[in-house]
């Protein structure tokens, strides 16, 4: 994955993370309307008195001024260097995102906002370690979580899209055991990757339990959403917006057309099941949290509706009896009743890994391969900050942590193996070196369909980018 497009997916992040002045920034799929930016000729007025213009359109989507100063911004804060001049190679590199937006629309590519809803609550949850607290977070952002959530929305969902869009280009592509053997002695000792320290790790989590009270104090203020609408008080769309924890709070609660897959099946069940737009559902329990939802329309096979969601919270007093039950099973492994493995296997609540005996994977976007090796940088924070100082075979202690759902689970983890950094060989390490050679054919696709995209793709631009040395010929036209 090339340096810039790594950048991209910083981008929305980075947004949100600078405060107040964020909000001056267009999304990167934002249509511009004439009464927030105007068009103007470099030559009419001086560029340093320009608070913000087009500077491109790739298609009918505009480039601003304001959004390559956003990601310079971001750039020189992590420290990462453009090739070239960054006055070219930044807007090039937004065009480029434009093009593979403009294809998945034409190409139908959709994300599930179950996936958009996983991908922010990962994101917050982050800053929320990193912060302290959620309470800390919002008191730093001057933002609730959930006005987070809606602010990030369409950035995230973006991302997604692109990712998509990209993993279909290259879906095809593939290489044989000669063509890696064949790259590697060719290429110099000092271009051979360096393999980071990688981990296996297995895991027991408890979600601790949430108080019938507090489960009952969602279903009121649910019920009391549905009593206010059904009697003129207000509309659906005004509550999603005030108080949905779901990040399509910032549309009213409204969800694209979406199919009966993309959708949480408890939540799929009701939702299609609606027939009058006036009414409104009984409450839905996901994995989520509890809903309740409107129909907008049905089309086909796809529906449109909106939603709100709450959240019950976790009390202090539930997660300190979780974590002591976890201690427990700590003690009794330790003692020889059972072993980690089979605790995860029978005790465990997390879905994903007690068929597993407890052992943890993810799937590896640069090779599209699930595996439970994990570099440090793609553990979950807190788990990695137990793994730091843990020896293999080692068991942790009971600790608090933020699921990829959102949720509050407590934990113990083993770790099952570390394997230290070092050079890659073709014994150990085959499958990063075919990841390398892989990596190279599928960019090697991507570039060509871009360059072949640039030629069929309408592109204006100002004037003063024109002289530019571009990585893509045809943007000049």
């Amino acid at each position: 994955m090339n340096k810039g497009y790594k950048i991209f997916f910083g981008f929305v992040a980075f947004l949100l993370l600078i405060g107040g002045n964020a909000k001056a920034f267009r999304s990167l799929s934002s249509p511009v309307k004439s009464d927030t930016v105007k068009v103007v000729k470099g030559s009419e007025i001086p560029e340093s008195s320009i608070v913000d213009e087009v500077i491109w359109v790739v298609g009918d989507e505009p480039i601003l001024k304001s959004e390559v100063e956003a990601l310079r911004l971001q750039s020189e804060t992590e420290n990462v260097k453009w090739a070239g001049d960054p006055d070219c190679t930044i807007p090039e590199h937004i065009a480029v995102q434009k093009l593979y937006l403009h294809q998945a629309a034409i190409d139908s590519v959709e994300v599930s906002e179950s996936d958009v809803a996983s991908r922010l609550d990962q994101q917050i949850n982050y800053w929320i370690s990193m912060a302290g607290s959620k309470e800390k977070l919002e008191e730093w952002r001057g933002q609730t979580v959930s006005q987070m959530r809606q602010q990030l929305h369409d950035d995230f969902k973006n991302q997604q899209i692109i990712e998509k869009m990209r993993q279909n280009l290259v879906k095809d592509i593939s290489v044989t055991p000669g063509d890696v053997r064949k790259y590697f002695e060719n290429v110099q000792a000092d271009s051979i990757p360096f393999v980071p320290t990688e981990v296996e790790v297995e895991i027991i989590t408890h979600q601790p339990k949430i108080s019938q009270e507090e489960i009952n104090r969602v279903k009121d203020q649910l019920r009391s959403y549905t009593t206010r609408v059904m009697n003129g008080e207000t509309s659906f769309a005004a509550l999603a917006r005030l108080y949905s924890e779901d990040g399509s709070a910032r549309q009213g609660g409204e969800m694209d057309y979406v199919g009966r897959g993309m959708l949480d099946p408890n939540f799929a069940n009701v939702a299609f099941n609606l027939t009058d737009p006036k009414k409104i559902s009984k409450i839905v329990e996901t994995e989520f949290g509890y809903h309740i939802i409107q129909l907008i329309d049905k089309r086909g096979d796809k529906i449109k509706v909106r939603h709100i969601l709450l959240k019950p919270h976790v009390s202090q007093s539930a997660i300190d009896e979780t974590k002591a039950r976890l201690d427990s099973i700590d003690n009794e492994i330790k003692s020889g009743k059972y072993t980690f493995e089979s605790a995860a296997t029978y005790l465990s609540d997390d879905k994903e890994t007690k068929n597993n005996h407890g052992l943890m994977a993810y799937n590896d976007q640069e090779s599209q391969t699930r595996t439970s090796k994990f570099e440090m940088k793609n553990l979950p924070t807190e788990i990695a900050r137990q793994v730091e100082t843990m020896k293999v075979g080692d068991v942790s202690k009971a600790f608090q942590m933020i699921n990829e759902k959102g949720k509050t689970v407590c934990a113990i983890i083993k770790l099952r193996s570390r394997i230290d950094g070092h050079k890659a060989n073709m014994t150990e390490d085959y499958q990063v070196m075919k990841n390398v050679v892989l990596n190279k054919e599928r960019e090697k696709v991507l570039h060509d369909w871009v360059a072949n995209k640039i030629k069929h793709t309408y592109v204006w631009m100002n004037p003063r980018y024109k002289n530019c040395n571009y990585e893509y010929q045809g943007w000049v036209k």
